[in-house]
């Protein structure tokens, strides 16, 4: 299930290919907020894009890219960032989650909602990254 590949092709390809892996779903993430994809289907992505590298290349090289902590630091700071984003708006008279209850100065409340829902978005595709990533790495027999 990890370590290196036999085959040299598969190896390069993996290697080569999980950085655009990565980057497209960042920009799943992004842009999911008007458009098909989000939070959840974009973690998926760039957990893809970190996971390939850990079935297909020697444990060190691949664990010396991303640590194994990366998955429950970025699972953990992505809840943090969705509650903090969840209850900001209750701080102010709000309901969870309910943007136009935060009065920001020289914003209106469309752009308020428009922050607030891409804040969420980024906050789950790091919860989804990290709980896969993690998830791997047990299954892997990867817990240091």
């Amino acid at each position: 299930m990890t370590g290196g590949y036999p085959s040299e092709v598969v190896r390069v390809v993996c290697t080569v290919l999980s950085p655009f892996i990565a980057v497209f779903g960042l920009y799943v993430i992004a842009h999911g907020h008007y458009g098909p994809g989000g939070g959840f289907a974009g973690g998926v992505i760039v957990a893809v894009g970190a996971i390939l590298p850990r079935m297909t290349l020697a444990e060190d090289l691949a664990y010396r890219a991303i640590p194994s902590i990366t998955g429950p630091l970025a699972g953990g700071i992505g809840m943090l960032l969705f509650i903090l984003c969840g209850v900001a708006p209750m701080l102010a008279g709000g309901a969870f989650l309910d943007y136009e209850a935060l009065a920001i100065a020289g914003m209106e409340a469309a752009r308020a909602r428009y922050l607030g829902i891409l804040a969420v978005e980024i906050a789950v595709g790091l919860a989804v990254f990290g709980a896969l990533v993690l998830i791997y790495d047990v299954l892997a027999g990867r817990t240091d």
